[in-house]
Order: C-alpha cells, then sequence, then structure tokens
C-alpha cells in the first residue's frame, strides 16, 4: 500500500501576483522551489489563511530570488494579492519510507525570503 505524505512546504508565503490571463498554474521562486523539495510541474495544493479557500495546481519554476508567488488563470479568482497561503507538495510513499521520510518545511520572511529550513512541524505551533 503506498500512501500519500507531505513531502515539502512553503509557511506563510506572500502572494505578490495574480494573473488571471495565464493558462493556469502558480509560478514559485526558485530558490523555494529547491528548498522544499516541491518540484517543476508537480501537483501542489495551495491553502489560502485569509480566506480559507484551498486548491490544486501544479508549479511553474519563477525567477531566482525574486520572492515570486503568483496564482495564474482560475486560481487568480481564489486570492488576493497580500494574501498569506501555504503551497503543500505530496509523494506516494510506502508505510517503511513514510516511517523514516523527513519533509522539508521552508519558514519565509513578510517578502519570500527563506528564513529557516526544517523537517518538523510541532501540534499547535503558530508561525
Amino acid at each position: 500500500m503506498l500512501l500519500n505524505m507531505f513531502h515539502g512546504k512553503i509557511h506563510r508565503a506572500t502572494v505578490t501576483e495574480a494573473c488571471l490571463e495565464y493558462m493556469g498554474s502558480i509560478t514559485i521562486d526558485s530558490e523555494l522551489l529547491e528548498l522544499s523539495g516541491i518540484m517543476p510541474g508537480e501537483r501542489v495544493q495551495i491553502v489560502d489563511n485569509n480566506n480559507g479557500n484551498r486548491l490544486e495546481t501544479y508549479v511553474i519554476a519563477g525567477e531566482r530570488g525574486s520572492g515570486v508567488i503568483c496564482l495564474n488563470g482560475a486560481a487568480a479568482r481564489k486570492v488576493v494579492v497580500g494574501d498569506t497561503v501555504i503551497i503543500i507538495g505530496y509523494a506516494l510513499m510506502t508505510q517503511e519510507e513514510a516511517q523514516t521520510f523527513e519533509p522539508k518545511v521552508v519558514m519565509v520572511d513578510e517578502k519570500n525570503r527563506p528564513v529557516n529550513v526544517r523537517g518538523t512541524e510541532l501540534e499547535r505551533e503558530i508561525g
């Protein structure tokens, strides 16, 4: 049996753009992708902390160091520039793999610059 486990996350990123006329997807700063282990083309879940919307789309790599978090196409209607989002990547793993796998959690500042990369989350943690 395979389990669908979270493998990488960009925590509390700020939406910098929303481009309705694009074909679809989310554009994410390449540095954040590398640090989180999320890959271009990968399906991700986006959770908007401001309005509660949750959506899925695929990733396009943005300019390294730009801090870009841009929701494209129909997803642009689900966010507002300035919203805080959590971007989560999942991977299929065996139970044995899942028991020892350590996900990558990228904490960012208000300009989407990485400030910490870690592998754990604590119960009831804020921030």
